[in-house]
């Protein structure tokens, strides 16, 4: 009978994974609505005349109301009132911020171009209230499931598959666009709400396992109290590793929303595929096929450090690693003349640093949970943030370029895959709802900077290059043609013009070298603090 009480959902292996995969798709959803943009920019200032400065404001403002708290609020309902209320309640949140935005960009609410954008700011300002929230939501569900097994590897994995959002949102969008970025915005507006309902499936097994561990609890849990906020602005660890995260994420995040027009402009990459080379076809649909690759691509990513962990044997291991590379270099090989054209293609080759991060960030995780290392991981994470930028920024060799963009995407594995996990060794379980938040706050200061900085910095250091796209752009409105058009015409000429205006980026990502060196002096103190106060993040993590 004892036996019997002790075995909940989540002792089961299978039911943890599938938990996992079932909120996991929220988490692909948002992220492919928070950097689909990305493969869209030129596209936006073409059709709809947004110019660096908006496009920076518009992603910017994403990140408002959690600047001012939002999130903090949002994290303590979680830690004071559950899961499911705030799931209902935020994830209701970022739907209607999907919502707003399609509307805006569809033209459904107003007709006027500076309503439109402010009515699609407005879109990303909801959307960005449950974002953020939404995150630390899947991130609690996932400590609750997995705290004990395999979690820095579940998180690892958790985070993967948003990237896999990102990555997909940045290099299909402009397919799905066709010239026409309402089309792009209305399908990821819809990916956010499938998400969702996901997630209030999920629920379902939320009530259950809530159950479960009352009747073994031990001992009363002790409820949240505001003196809790307190705890952590307090514990020095933990404000490291919150600034580690705002240091981090500041030079990644707002990167990847201008790396496509970077790869374009600074090496030479294009955006459009060649005429006539559509990829992988499936049912007809180019886009179909493109997007299956990269889901091959993650499911290579996964294979790699799940399949040996459920070997016993040595040799099985080793065996199991051979045979998913062999058939990993198969795979490669089969479509090696779509990944030739890819790596040449700005939003594709964009794309793949998120890609990256899905390949590797399991790997790590499985390695912080065998091996512990976390404080180490992060800050060798930080150092490579350094090299990554530097040779993306003042240098103007492709083969750099490329070594960059491999840097960027382990640096974008090491830290995250040690990083969300260490918090809960730092932090006790009651609190975590609230630290995550705290963190995803503090991240948001930074991100809004950036994001906001970056434009207003490309566009400060090319003032012409506006002005020259603005002009083309008034010209083709002055001769009828409508947004859809003006945007064909211009990409036509982007293409065959040599002339055609673009912008230097230098300045603008030279910006970010300055996060990697701040970045390091953090990782450092990181270390000796939490060797200090005994958090044993150099230790391994451990999963049954």
């Amino acid at each position: 009978m004892t036996e019997e009480i002790k075995r909940i959902l989540k002792d089961s292996a299978p039911m943890r994974w599938l938990i996992l995969v079932m909120v996991s798709l929220l988490m692909f959803a948002t992220y492919w609505f928070q950097d689909f943009y990305s493969g869209l920019k030129p596209l936006l200032e073409s059709q709809l005349g947004i110019t660096p400065s908006q496009y920076g404001s518009m992603i910017s403002l994403t990140t408002i109301a959690n600047v001012f708290g939002m999130i903090i609020i949002g994290g303590v309902i979680l830690d004071k009132w559950g899961i499911r209320l705030t799931a209902m309640i935020f994830g209701t949140v970022a739907v209607l911020g999907g919502i707003i935005s399609a509307l805006g960009a569809n033209d459904i609410l107003s007709t006027d171009p500076n309503t439109r954008l402010n009515i699609m700011i407005i879109g990303r300002v909801v959307f960005g209230v449950g974002l953020e929230i939404t995150c630390v939501l899947i991130t609690r569900t996932i400590v609750k499931w997995f705290k004990g097994y395999e979690l820095a590897m579940a998180m690892a994995i958790n985070m993967g598959i948003g990237r896999l959002g990102s990555a997909i949102g940045t290099a299909i969008s402009p397919e799905i666009a066709k010239n026409n970025a309402p089309t792009a915005v209305t399908f990821a507006a819809g990916l956010i709400c499938v998400g969702f309902i996901f997630y209030i499936i999920y629920l379902i097994f939320d009530v259950k396992i809530d159950k479960q561990l009352k009747a073994q609890a031990t001992e009363e849990e002790e409820p949240f109290r505001f003196d809790d906020l307190k705890q952590l602005v307090t514990n020095k660890s933990f404000l490291l590793i919150a600034a580690l995260c705002v240091a981090f994420y500041s030079a990644v995040f707002p990167f990847m929303q201008y790396a496509p027009e970077l790869l374009v402009n600074k090496f030479g990459f294009s955006y459009q595929l060649p005429e006539g080379v559509t990829g992988l076809t499936i049912f007809g649909s180019a886009t179909l096929g493109n997007t299956l690759l990269f889901v091959g691509l993650f499911l290579f990513g996964v294979a790699f450090p799940i399949l040996p962990a459920n070997i016993k044997e040595k040799a099985g291991k080793r065996m199991a690693v051979i045979i998913t590379g062999v058939l990993f270099v198969a795979f490669l090989y089969a479509f090696k003349d779509t990944f030739a054209i890819w790596i040449k293609n700005g939003p594709k080759a964009a794309a793949l640093l998120p890609m990256g991060t899905i390949f590797f960030t399991p790997i790590f995780g499985r390695m912080v949970d065998k091996k512990g290392k976390a404080a180490s991981v992060m800050l060798l994470g930080a150092g490579l943030l350094i090299f990554a930028h530097v040779a993306l920024s003042i240098f103007n060799n492709v083969y750099l370029c490329y070594l960059g963009l491999f840097t960027l995407g382990i640096a974008f594995s090491l830290v995250p895959a040690a990083m969300w996990p260490s918090v809960a060794r730092i932090v006790p379980e009651r609190r975590l709802g609230t630290a995550y938040a705290a963190m995803f706050t503090i991240q948001n200061w930074g991100l809004f900077l950036f994001f906001k900085g970056i434009g207003s910095v490309l566009q400060w250091v090319n003032p012409e290059t506006v002005e020259k796209i603005q002009k083309i752009r008034e010209g083709f409105e002055a001769q009828g043609l409508n947004p859809t058009q003006i945007a064909e015409e211009i990409e036509k000429l982007r293409v065959a013009d040599p002339s055609f205006p673009i912008y230097n980026y230098t300045i603008p990502i030279l910006m970010l070298v300055g996060c990697g060196v701040i970045a390091v002096f953090l990782a450092v103190a990181l270390k000796k603090t939490t060797t200090k106060q005994g958090y044993k993040l150099e230790e391994p993590f451990g999963g049954k």
